[in-house]
């Protein structure tokens, strides 16, 4: 409904009246008591979804009254679009104008929430760009891809009670640091704090367990993406992963958009992707173009350093899905699962200071002519991205920040 709706939308918004996506929110003008409501973020406003359905007497009223998006989360893909619907003929038909407008309230007056109850959180590593060059940091000499790399999406179970909304301060964790050469392990802050630009997907509708879920049931269950940012403390990971993976060093925190964006409004930025077809197993063959044309924007205090392209991971939402229930697992309403950093072939596309520092041996240089191996107290990362929109347009998915602040 790209420029045909009543409501002044200037071009180039973030959030057009194509976008819709949902989040939760509480009013700032009416304090710390005010309830939480679901909004769906139009231009530079949040519209109250529960009070607009609840006047017009829509029948998804009760899904949006809960002040979190997962009763409509489990509705399933029938409901997601029916209510998508209704929400673009409220924006096309000026009838619907004078109780719209009574129920839109402006951005800068409400207070972002976590716009979901994460339930499972499960973290991918799906970039090869990415993979390759730890492989070249850590395993010189050897092949930079571990053996099973190309022939499974690697993941590990994380920590959904740390999830945290965007604007979140971080407490830089303590923890163990392995030791120098012929010394001994430390306890302390860590030294190599890290952030992890990352596309999220957002599960609505449960699964049976020990019914695995098939690449093409995907947007059955998913329903839309936010960014991620999976902190990490790389000297904690380096020291713990072996022989289960990461513990101590990604479980202290992990930020979250506040909105989701329905795959309804991806419609133009699905693309082929370039990983595996049919020199993989079965069950991870995708017959759809499953990958996704997103462009990630990630700033260090207010200077960009990155830009990935999404476009170029080698596993899909879609191959992560199936990989993650093909044992038997079953999902649940608010399971969150995360691409893994996002990287792309150039420099200036990788998606962690691991990478654009090269572990602190190579700091990178910011505008204001300071230098960054990894992150410093008071350091604020913000991770944006956009799509393809409609007749040429290009589309927000919203933003994910985090300020770094001194161990407690």
């Amino acid at each position: 409904m790209h420029g045909e709706s009543w409501l002044d939308v200037p071009d180039g918004a973030e959030f057009g009246t194509y976008v819709l996506p949902y989040g939760v929110f509480s009013q700032t003008k009416r304090g710390d008591t005010a309830a939480r409501k679901t909004g769906v973020a139009v231009g530079d406003s949040v519209l109250d979804l529960a009070a607009v359905a609840g006047r017009l007497g829509e029948d998804f009223t009760p899904l949006v009254e809960s002040g979190s998006l997962n009763p409509l989360l489990a509705a399933g893909r029938p409901v997601w679009r029916s209510v998508r619907e209704r929400l673009t003929e409220w924006l096309r038909d000026p009838s619907y104008r004078p109780v719209v407008m009574a129920n839109l309230i402006p951005r800068a007056d409400v207070r972002l929430h976590l716009p979901f109850e994460p339930a499972d959180f499960v973290d991918f590593y799906s970039s090869e760009h990415h993979a390759r060059s730890v492989g070249r940091m850590f395993r010189a000499g050897g092949d930079s891809l571990p053996a099973n790399w190309k022939h499974l999406p690697v993941g590990y179970h994380g920590r959904a009670g740390t999830i945290v909304p965007s604007g979140t301060p971080v407490s830089r964790p303590r923890g163990q640091r392995g030791p120098g050469e012929g010394g001994s392990p430390a306890f302390g802050s860590t030294r190599k704090l890290d952030f992890e630009a990352e596309v999220g997907f957002v599960v609505g509708v449960p699964s049976e367990l020990g019914k695995p879920v098939g690449v093409d049931d995907f947007a059955e269950h998913v329903i839309g993406v936010c960014l991620v940012n999976d902190w990490s403390a790389r000297d904690f990971q380096g020291w713990e992963y072996k022989p289960l993976g990461p513990f101590l060093g990604k479980s202290f925190a992990t930020s979250l958009s506040p909105w989701v964006v329905p795959l309804d409004a991806l419609d133009h930025a699905w693309v082929a992707p370039e990983g595996p077809r049919e020199e993989t197993f079965a069950y991870l063959r995708c017959t759809g173009a499953w990958g996704l044309d997103l462009r990630l924007t990630v700033r260090l205090n207010g200077h960009p350093i990155a830009q990935p392209p999404f476009s170029t991971m080698y596993w899909t939402g879609a191959q992560q899905l199936a990989h993650l229930t093909v044992a038997g697992a079953s999902l649940r309403t608010g399971d969150l699962f995360a691409s893994g950093t996002v990287s792309g072939p150039e420099p200036d596309q990788r998606g962690s200071l691991l990478e654009l520092s090269w572990d602190g041996s190579d700091p990178i240089l910011l505008r204001d002519g300071s230098q960054r191996g990894y992150l410093n107290d008071g350091d604020e990362v913000s991770i944006s991205a956009t799509a393809p929109g409609p007749d040429g347009s290009r589309m927000g998915l919203g933003e994910v920040t985090g300020r770094v602040r001194p161990s407690t």
